[in-house]
């Protein structure tokens, strides 16, 4: 006989606990728990049986013979770069984007292309009809017969329908909406997600099929569900951008098939989304002319670079604290480089309100951008505009040097493609590889010698 347990679960980090608490150990955060009824002895939920179960014998690794995994590419490039060249039969993709963002939208385009290559694609959608998924469908110019459209919620259905139709590729629109009967808890709960994502994970394994699952988001913009839920995918993708402007960015943060570091830009348009082949003359294309705080950086997305603007805004303050606000780079960086402008170079900028702003949208992270935010603000403060063909490359340091950076000779040449006449980078960066005709590389060993160079007084 079947006995039945209570147990609360964190909706946040999976924590489990015997009563209810008010705050989750686990994560810190408050009022996450949830009570679910747990089955112990007699009828245990069964794992669906998704192919005969072989028993592995350990190997040695030398006699492992290694090949590369095949890939199927999309008609979308830049789709591919995020997916480290195409999609691996058999891995399970994870995409996670704010509501509204057109997760939807790039996931039955990809379909639809798939479909087009006359590979059959079954796209099951919890949270919208079939019809409504004509209606986008429609909109898209998706007219291929190899897609297939399901609107259920079931778990065990989900995958008889797997089994029957034999897809070469699934869409799951979201995870959040499919549930297990056996389970007593809500669907999109912990348990739920991780039983779900468990079995669909079974699923691509055994039948070599890819599997995209689409995945909500949080307040704080991280995919909603355990933390495990991003561990047991073989890839996870975010969607970003702002709903009001038509660039969206799909960015790597886990990728076991290639880089975590790579970019894909996407602009939204009526008929869906189109690819942005050259980001950096878009994030460029409104720069202004002559404003002082704007300067132009070579920063590296993965194997690509791109030229991105940082805007600085330096004003007195009027409160007994200086704001230091930034978007687009780590708030704590902002600050840091300040002190070092202040104690190396001496400007005072301890009464000085702070706003830093990387235009387009775009999130950086490289240390090689320090040196255009320390010039950004320098612009600022003595309202000084920089010359509109520079460009600055290199790490800041707390004494004020500038450390060399990687991949100098890729954003070099993206900067001489465009059209930029010098490149102000450490000078440990100079030699060993060919710079290009058209443009002037000038080495600088500390912030001091880059604002004389690039920032008059």
């Amino acid at each position: 006989m079947a006995k039945r347990k209570t147990k609360f679960v964190c909706q946040d980090c999976g924590y489990e606990v015997a009563k209810w608490l008010g705050k989750c150990p686990g994560c810190n955060n408050w009022n996450t728990f949830v009570e679910e009824i747990e089955i112990t002895g007699g009828r245990q939920k069964q794992a669906f049986q998704t192919g005969n179960r072989s028993v592995g014998k350990p190997e040695k690794i030398t006699a492992i013979k290694s090949q590369q995994e095949p890939r199927v590419t999309t008609d979308m490039k830049e789709f591919n770069r995020v997916l480290g060249g195409g999609i691996v039969p058999g891995s399970l993709v994870l995409v996670g984007g704010d509501p509204g963002i057109g997760k939807s939208t790039l996931l039955l385009q990809i379909s639809s292309q798939l479909a087009d290559k006359s590979l059959s694609v079954l796209y099951i959608s919890g949270e919208e009809s079939t019809r409504q998924t004509k209606l986008r469908a429609d909109r898209l110019g998706v007219t291929s017969d190899e897609l297939y459209v399901l609107a259920e919620t079931n778990l065990l259905d989900i995958a008889n329908q797997i089994e029957a139709i034999k897809p070469s590729f699934v869409v799951i629109d979201s995870i959040q909406t499919v549930y297990r009967e056996e389970i007593t808890s809500a669907p999109g709960s912990v348990s739920q997600v991780r039983e779900c994502t468990s079995e669909l994970m079974k699923i691509a394994k055994t039948n070599g099929i890819p599997i995209f699952i689409v995945g909500h988001v949080t307040k704080e913009g991280t995919i909603a569900g355990p933390r495990l839920l991003e561990h047991m995918v073989d890839a996870v993708l975010y969607f970003e951008g702002e709903r009001h402007h038509t660039y969206r960015i799909l960015r790597g943060v886990k990728n076991r098939f290639g880089s975590t570091n790579e970019m894909g830009i996407f602009e939204m348009k009526e008929a869906g989304l189109r690819e942005v082949l050259n980001p950096s003359e878009i994030f460029l294309e409104e720069r202004s002319q002559g404003a002082s705080g704007s300067t132009v950086v070579a920063s590296m997305e993965g194997t690509r670079p791109v030229l991105v603007e940082i805007q600085a805004l330096i004003s007195p303050t009027a409160f007994g604290n200086p704001r230091r606000m930034a978007t687009g780079v780590d708030q704590n960086r902002v600050p840091l480089l300040m002190a070092v402008l202040e104690k190396r170079v001496g400007l005072m900028l301890q009464n000085q309100d702070a706003y830093i702003k990387v235009a387009g949208g775009v999130r950086l992270d490289e240390p090689a951008i320090d040196l255009a935010i320390a010039v950004s603000i320098a612009s600022s403060f003595r309202d000084q505009p920089t010359k509109p063909e520079d460009i600055f490359i290199g790490e800041v340091g707390l004494t004020g040097e500038i450390r060399r950076v990687s991949r100098i000779e890729q954003r070099v040449q993206e900067a001489a493609k465009l059209g930029f006449k010098r490149v102000i980078c450490p000078k440990n960066n100079l030699g060993g590889w060919t710079t290009p005709n058209n443009i002037e590389i000038i080495g600088v060993n500390t912030v001091q010698e880059a604002l004389q160079i690039g920032v008059s007084r």
